[in-house]
């Protein structure tokens, strides 16, 4: 493997003095980049939020390498050895304990010290559970006249666990129109199944050991999520990436004052729908597709029958 990441990656300039932020595995080894393996081997220093944890994942990969601890309770400190590194003309690697660094993981401070003092830093991309459980909730539009979701997302990251910083942020899940990534501990998700259950017919992806063997991506109503939860212990256990999908668009000339918004591509997948479905199964589809309220689309397709 090691010479295969030399013969696609070697070819690429590594310049020295150079702080390199590499994206590592958030669960099945088998996601490691061959540019990550290369550019690990080539690093004179690794900076890494566990050493033990790292330790493991370079021995897998048969690389042994000078590890430096750098994680949220030294970071400020263990930046200045980094910094003194490069200031040698070392090639210095950070890596977090999964996933892309600095993105809800220790990194971010490293980078702006690096930065202020005169040094370069480059991304190696590659696995983040961010983007993973976005990619299978189907719910982030890119163009929005061709659909009614709202073009991008949120990255909410951890909520704030307890008092009024955490009610706030709950309150700005509600309110926000697009979709929003959430992250979640095992031993705190029935708390957060609990507060998102009262978003109410607004659906949720929840992506749980993405990657790894027993990894399972189920979508449902967030008023569900703690039935779900209950249904089995296994449920409970692993780490949790979650998407609130979009408030829908509203297309204001699809409806008249006083009616529930409906969006003109919404109504139009219902005709679709309804040429070959029955109306309770066309409308739950809509639902699923759309993110529109159930009982907007239902008089939608109400009208729609009527108008036949």
């Amino acid at each position: 493997m090691n010479s295969a990441a030399k013969l696609v990656a070697g070819g690429q300039t590594y310049p020295q003095s150079t702080l390199y932020v590499v994206a590592t595995p958030i669960g099945n080894l088998a996601d490691i980049s061959l540019r990550a393996l290369y550019l690990l081997g080539l690093a004179d220093t690794i900076a890494c939020e566990d050493t033990r944890h790292t330790g493991q994942l370079l021995h897998a990969y048969g690389l042994h390498k000078p590890l430096l601890a750098l994680h949220e309770h030294n970071e400020s400190e263990a930046a200045q050895s980094v910094i003194a590194k490069l200031q040698a003309g070392e090639r210095v690697a950070y890596v977090s304990d999964a996933g892309t660094p600095a993105v809800s993981d220790p990194g971010s401070r490293l980078v702006a010290a690096v930065a202020a003092a005169g040094f370069r830093t480059l991304p190696l991309p590659g696995a983040s559970s961010v983007t993973a459980v976005l990619s299978v909730a189907g719910c982030v539009a890119l163009d929005t006249s061709r659909g009614s979701q709202v073009a991008g997302f949120v990255f909410a990251g951890f909520l704030p666990t307890k008092g009024a910083e955490r009610q706030d942020a709950l309150k700005q899940l509600a309110a926000e129109q697009r979709a929003v990534v959430i992250l979640e501990a095992p031993h705190r998700i029935d708390v957060l199944f609990a507060d998102l259950a009262k978003l109410g017919e607004r659906r949720v992806t929840v992506g749980r050991e993405l990657t790894k063997q027993f990894e399972s991506v189920v979508s449902m109503p967030a008023s569900d999520l703690p039935a779900w939860l209950a249904l089995s212990a296994d449920n409970a256990r692993g780490e949790f990436a979650l998407v609130i999908h979009p408030q829908a668009t509203l297309d204001k000339a699809s409806s008249s004052a006083g009616d529930a918004v409906v969006t003109t591509s919404a109504t139009a997948l219902l005709a679709r729908l309804l040429q070959d479905l029955p109306l309770k199964t066309a409308v739950q589809i809509a639902v699923d597709v759309s993110g529109l309220p159930k009982n907007a689309l239902y008089d939608q397709a109400l009208k729609l029958k009527n108008a036949d």
